[in-house]
């Protein structure tokens, strides 16, 4: 699946979450949606000689879902349309790079060639760094989503006019989108920059020589603190490679001493000189930099055109179900501050078979008591093979120090997607027949909605009493 097909798949799952209550999307547009995809997605793989896969099977769902709501929302339309702007930045960073290198030489001196001159020496020095940085990067890597949460949850420029049902799936699709494609992102970002280093140094290089075509550099160097022998060591280490693979003509410390400033023989040997940065520069600069934007430019294209979306979370298990491509699979419910009687139990075991088909199971642990410490409970449970549930019930007040924790965990600990089952059927018990008891109950999931994506996770509302209500 590449990443404009994953892109809608996720748009439309984080639709169908939000739309709880069928306004947007009723029973018979998800129902004629299906069946549509199913079979275009047969000719498809008949045409291919091939069988149904899940992939063709939600490609072809997600745009009949998005041509209705398009065609129904014009202004969703404009959303769904939207592009990232990467392309733009790939191109435009490195052509900027490129002029602000050329003028490099504008700020230095442009009749001589300074042997410690500080934008050549800073170019260099920086990017050793980079490659210090980048090594150290990979013994210990830094999570890519170093912002805060709450910059994961910024709220996008949205359309107007849009019902609240898209307005909540945009937000929460934007959040979760940041997450899905930060491998991605952070792949493209690095090829932009990696060449655009590459692109600035060039320039500075092409400037360098091109002014050496109308105009005769002095060589020559000048400092309060450094000798001659100092200066003489230091650009030995320095243009070392480039003597070596070029064979470019070394120097002596007598050399380098008669270049002091001020010396009567300045103008011999710029262009020697010229030459050495140059070829130090390539070295150490230009191929590298060349070297890593060509890595990240394989990582992101190998990344957008199979993008990393876990299908095995169980409402694509559940939409493969319905093509007869599910296979199965076990939810793993971890209750906190719940206890499961029988009546929920067997809900919980309905909503596992809704799940992943008649091959689905259950697998229900001990309710995490208030307050308890996850680690200390769970450290011991294997949180990566199974499809995981948080169970919280909606009657109660989510808290940062308590559910907050818990879920973090969780997060923290499994190699996929937790889900969060808020069971209602207390909820609903506890309001009965009150005239705003449909208003608290949006209110209340509202609450655990936002609550939960706040701690990267998706939640959904479920009636454990009554669980095909």
């Amino acid at each position: 699946m590449n990443e404009h097909t994953a892109r809608s798949v996720v748009l439309v799952r984080a639709i169908e979450l939000a739309d709880q209550n069928k306004e947007v999307l009723s029973d018979d547009d998800r129902l004629y949606a299906s069946r549509s995809a199913r079979e275009l997605a047969q000719w498809q793989a008949s045409d291919n000689k091939a069988e149904v896969t899940a992939d063709d099977f939600l490609q072809q769902r997600a745009e009949q879902i998005l041509k209705r709501l398009a065609e129904r929302t014009p202004a969703f339309a404009t959303f769904a349309k939207q592009r990232t702007s990467w392309q733009a930045l790939s191109l435009a960073g490195p052509i900027i790079a490129l002029l602000l290198g050329a003028g490099l030489d504008r700020i230095t001196d442009p009749h001589r060639v300074d042997l410690l001159s500080a934008p050549l020496l800073f170019i260099v020095t920086w990017n050793i760094l980079v490659y210090l940085g980048l090594l150290v990067s990979l013994l210990k890597p830094a999570p890519l989503l170093a912002w805060p949460k709450r910059e994961l949850l910024r709220k996008p420029r949205l359309p107007r006019n849009l019902p609240q049902p898209l307005s909540s799936s945009v937000l929460s699709f934007a959040a979760e989108w940041m997450q899905l494609s930060a491998k991605l992102n952070a792949a493209r970002l690095s090829r932009t920059i990696h060449l655009s280093a590459a692109m600035f140094t060039l320039g500075a290089l092409a400037s360098l020589y091109a002014r050496g075509v109308w105009s005769q550099y002095a060589a020559g160097w000048e400092s309060t603190f450094l000798d001659a022998g100092q200066v003489h060591s230091l650009l030995s280490v320095l243009f070392a490679p480039a003597v070596a693979v070029f064979h470019l003509q070394d120097f002596s410390l007598a050399e380098v001493t008669a270049l002091r400033f001020p010396q009567t023989n300045a103008a011999d040997g710029g262009a020697r000189w010229v030459h050495l940065y140059a070829a130090t520069i390539l070295l150490l600069v230009v191929l590298p930099r060349l070297l890593l934007a060509a890595v990240g430019n394989w990582r992101a294209a190998r990344l957008a055109q199979h993008f990393p979306l876990d299908l095995d979370q169980p409402y694509f298990r559940q939409l493969s179900g319905s093509i007869g491509i599910a296979a199965g699979g076990t939810l793993h419910v971890l209750p906190y501050s719940f206890t499961v009687d029988e009546a929920r139990h067997r809900g919980l075991t309905q909503v596992a078979v809704a799940m992943f088909g008649e091959q689905g199971h259950l697998m229900l642990r001990p309710s995490v008591a208030y307050g308890e410490e996850p680690q200390a409970v769970l450290g011991d449970t294997d949180l990566g093979v199974d499809t995981t549930a948080a169970l919280f019930n909606l009657s109660a007040t989510p808290e940062k120090e308590n559910h907050g924790a818990f879920l973090d965990y969780l997060v923290a600990a499994s190699a996929r997607d937790i889900v969060v089952l808020l069971d209602e059927s207390a909820f609903l018990a506890r309001m009965g027949d009150h005239a705003d008891a449909r208003a608290r109950l949006e209110e209340r999931t509202a609450l655990w909605q936002q609550f939960c994506a706040f701690h990267q996770a998706k939640a959904s509302v479920v009636n454990l009493l009554k669980p095909h209500a």
